[in-house]
């Protein structure tokens, strides 16, 4: 699984990338978060961190 940003919610401030582990998300030239897969670690912070719940892991 890698965690997914769906970027109508996304606001672009940055907090998932602040708290990622394996500094598997940065912010595109749109501002909008972007999830690297190969290095996303499936733990769940930036889900937790995302103050518009933009951010989610498939079951």
């Amino acid at each position: 699984m890698t965690a997914i940003v769906d970027p109508d919610k996304c606001t672009g401030c940055g907090s998932c990338v602040d708290v990622c582990p394996t500094e598997a998300i940065h912010l595109n030239d749109d501002g909008k978060a972007v999830v690297d897969p190969d290095k996303c670690g499936d733990c769940g912070a930036c889900v937790d961190e995302c103050p518009s719940e933009a951010i989610s892991l498939p079951e």
